[in-house]
């Protein structure tokens, strides 16, 4: 079983910056793939970035391409989310997941039977 926590949320005005974190239990840590996904309010959950076990492969969707890094520490159990130049379309919950047999850019992304989710953590981006 493998508890996902993410932390790093907050308010923060158009153009700035966030670095969301996922705090993984767990011995395996290194054998997910790890990624984010947001919802907005009232729209459906969409995929925003994953990183392979290693750190060595990311992925991201189109919309946060340049502005979003993924990464991971492996030793701490910790994937992050740098998020820089805010846009209020950025305003949603992000939740952390974790898929041990997975593909990084067709499996994954479509969120669909993935191991395991974060409980999400509150991003607001005020214009």
């Amino acid at each position: 079983q493998v508890q996902l926590v993410e932390s790093g949320g907050g308010l923060v005005q158009a153009g700035g910056s966030l670095k969301l974190s996922c705090a993984a239990s767990g011995r395996t840590f290194s054998t997910y793939f790890m990624g984010w996904f947001r919802q907005a309010l009232g729209k459906e959950r969409e995929f925003v970035a994953a990183i392979s076990g290693s750190g060595g492969t990311t992925h991201y969707a189109d919309s946060v391409k340049g502005r979003f890094t993924i990464s991971r520490d492996n030793a701490k159990s910790t994937v992050y989310l740098q998020m820089n130049s805010l846009k209020p379309e950025d305003t949603a919950v992000y939740y952390c997941a974790a898929d041990r047999d997975s593909n990084l850019y067709y499996t994954f992304p479509s969120g669909l039977n993935l191991d395991y989710w974060g409980q999400g953590t509150q991003v607001t981006v005020s214009s």
